[in-house]
């Protein structure tokens, strides 16, 4: 999606609220712990929860505990992990981590992408994925430090890490683009014996409405790099819904990467309210693209621009 596109959109379509990790929400909402969080924390732990859930039950990502030892590692945390990123990181007696200022580094956009780390980073967890790069093992972190002090996007961080012997990070991106961000459902896509492509979210929603923002992102000599961005944007109205679901595929072409298949399902569904306005008529089409591997420029290019005309649509229906 043109990067000035998003920004207008992000521009115009905030909501301001406190901010804990997805799972964290879920937690209070379904256990009742007695955690201060407002209405839109717990109402977007619902939204989040398929995504969550259903990503657990493909044993990808994962939220451990940052006191919990790390995969052949008995005497390192991933808390000690988080502390490469975010030094200083201390946890307090309800399970909430606080640190300064995270480490510096690039927005995954490029140059002019994202805003300034919030001064005080707060988290309870992180998401977790283990992945190939280059045929190496890999471990992929992602931390939601709240808010920028001066971008509407706010903070996280996709880290890097090499575990396969005395752990080191290797890179870390700020991959905000939205209010909060999540690994999404399925986390990684492999595209190949050696290689797994990152899946990443970032979404806010209002009253009757929700946005997302969809990151491909590869690794290659162990930097993080983009792909694309997917926007996607729901509508919750009086007499209907209006939802725009997104799948992946890999595809087999010959290439060293698989080509990746992008569908986003735009489905509009009556409730059967009596409404004012004339409701539209139900429908559902699918907006594809694929993206092939090019072996000149050592990336992956797009067949069309299909899904960047869907985003100026969503737009003007804002």
């Amino acid at each position: 999606m043109p990067t000035n596109l998003l920004r207008s959109i992000l521009k115009r379509f905030t909501v301001s609220w406190k901010r804990r990790t997805a799972l964290s929400f879920c937690f209070v909402a379904i256990s009742g712990r007695k955690t201060a969080h407002t209405f839109p924390e717990i109402a977007l732990a619902l939204v989040l929860l398929p995504w969550l859930w259903t990503a657990a039950g493909a044993q990808a990502v994962s939220f451990p505990e940052f006191g919990s030892a790390i995969p052949g590692h008995m005497d390192v945390t991933y808390l000690d992990l988080a502390r490469m990123v975010i030094p200083g990181l201390a946890g307090n007696s309800n399970g909430f981590y606080r640190g300064g200022l995270p480490i510096e580094m690039r927005h995954i956009e490029g140059p002019d992408g994202g805003g300034s780390p919030p001064e005080t980073s707060g988290l309870s967890n992180a998401g977790v994925l283990a992945i190939k790069a280059g045929g190496k093992d890999r471990l992929a972190m992602l931390y939601d430090l709240g808010d920028s002090p001066d971008s509407a996007e706010g903070y996280a961080v996709l880290a890097l890490y090499d575990i396969t012997d005395k752990p080191k990070l290797l890179d870390a991106v700020n991959v905000a683009l939205d209010r909060g961000t999540y690994f999404r459902e399925p986390g990684k896509l492999s595209v190949g014996p050696n290689d797994d492509i990152v899946i990443t979210m970032s979404a806010h929603f209002n009253s009757s409405q929700n946005y997302a923002i969809t990151p491909l992102i590869m690794v290659r000599d162990d930097k993080f790099q983009l792909i694309d961005m997917i926007f996607t944007f729901d509508e919750n109205l009086c007499a209907y819904s209006r939802k725009q679901d997104v799948a992946f595929q890999t595809i087999a072409d010959g290439q060293p990467h698989a080509a990746v298949k992008v569908t986003v399902t735009d489905a509009t569904v009556l409730n059967g309210e009596s409404c004012d306005d004339q409701p539209p008529k139900p429908e559902a089409h699918a907006i594809s693209v694929t993206y092939h591997w090019d072996k000149k420029t050592l990336h992956y290019v797009k067949d069309s621009d299909a899904l960047d005309r869907l985003a100026g649509e969503n737009a003007k229906r804002f």
